[in-house]
């Protein structure tokens, strides 16, 4: 069994490798990890907001990011189906992020239901304060995600498994800062390399047809 440190390494790379090709996706992450970095600051102070930072920006951006930037055919970089990187991924897989978003965005519905969260809270009497009450059940909603991926993976894989990813989940702001504070950087002058091509074959096009014909 390797070390916790180095179970950890694995976890993390396994990650980046299968899951970060994309500079979108990289330059997303690390807006997400900055938004997590500010609700870790509000966390114990004012967990409403912290849940809401981390709700709106961090896992929006996260998840806008694998769904809709990552390519999600075959890694030809890693040689592995999709399939195959779904089966193997520790944490949530996009089945399991499918689930947890779904729950996610029903849970204000609670709020509708019962504005003082069963009694657990003073009616709201304002917008913000409705929010708040929102930003009360989404921070449970992630604080039960991580238990409950946890849990699962302790009793499937080993506590040690789980333990590592929850260590990794709490961790990755700081970690996909350090990997992809570049990418925004390397995203910007792909994009102007692009358009420099771009114009350059339109330059080229229209000597071709603007030269004379002999």
């Amino acid at each position: 069994m390797p070390s916790f440190i180095e179970a950890l390494r694995i976890q993390r790379w396994d990650d980046h490798r299968y899951y970060h090709h994309s500079l979108v996706n990289q330059s997303l992450h690390l807006l997400s990890a900055i938004g997590f970095c500010i609700a870790y600051l509000l966390l114990f102070n004012d967990p409403a907001m912290a849940a809401l930072i981390g709700w709106v920006v961090s896992m929006s951006s996260r998840q806008l990011g694998h769904f809709v930037f990552e390519p999600r055919g075959y890694d030809h970089v890693n040689q592995a189906t999709d399939e195959y990187k779904e089966a193997v991924k520790v944490g949530y897989n996009i089945k399991r992020k499918i689930w947890l978003i779904v729950i996610w965005a029903g849970s204000p519905l609670l709020v509708w239901y019962s504005p003082t969260l069963f009694g657990l809270l003073p009616t709201p009497q304002s917008t913000v304060q409705w929010l708040r009450q929102v930003g009360y059940i989404w921070f449970v909603v992630g604080i039960g995600g991580l238990i409950f991926r946890v849990t699962q993976l302790c009793l499937t894989r080993g506590v040690q498994t789980g333990l590592v990813w929850a260590t990794k989940i709490v961790t990755d702001p700081f970690n996909d800062i350090q990997l992809y504070w570049k990418s925004p950087y390397r995203l910007l002058r792909r994009k102007v390399a692009e358009a420099e091509q771009a114009l350059a074959a339109e330059d080229a096009d229209r000597d071709a047809i603007e030269a004379p014909q002999h």
